[in-house]
């Protein structure tokens, strides 16, 4: 079940691979993602020390569930990923140019994930190509729609 996607990325890159990863929360955060107060629009996924990081993701307090602390919206989150995930995913992104790229937080079991996606970069042709066929496609159902009457 999906809380929170990034339709953005898709938009902006060209998505390789997927990972599954979970994610270091505090537990107004957790009350406020079950509420739907999450935005991963401007989220991006960055190495540091060798650990997985996600930066820029909105999540919006609740004020009955943060009321004795002063949270920090758009904080720094550890994403968790096995050794051999984490290893992959840097060695792609130093060498061979790729990005990581948050594409949505979903439940998994009752807990709350990450897919990140290995990406490439779109040029603005790439993105103008994706919007044709995309229109395309639209036209295709509703004249199919319309024969079917």
């Amino acid at each position: 079940m999906s809380i929170a996607d990034n339709k953005k990325a898709f938009h902006d890159y060209f998505v390789e691979e997927q990972f599954e990863a979970g994610i270091v929360l505090q537990g107004w955060e957790v009350k406020s993602i079950r509420a739907g107060r999450v935005q991963l629009k401007e989220a991006y996924v960055l190495v540091r020390n060798s650990e997985i990081v996600l930066f820029g993701a909105h999540i919006g307090a609740l004020p009955t569930a943060s009321t004795h602390i002063h949270p920090d919206a758009v904080r720094t989150r550890k994403l968790l990923l096995h050794a051999t995930e984490i290893s992959k995913l840097i060695s792609k992104v130093e060498r061979s140019g790729y990005t990581m790229v948050p594409l949505n937080m979903h439940y998994s079991n009752g807990k709350i994930k990450c897919q990140i996606g290995l990406a490439k970069g779109k040029k603005q042709h790439d993105k103008r190509e994706t919007e044709k066929d995309r229109d395309w496609g639209r036209e295709q159902q509703q004249i199919m729609k319309q024969n079917r009457r």
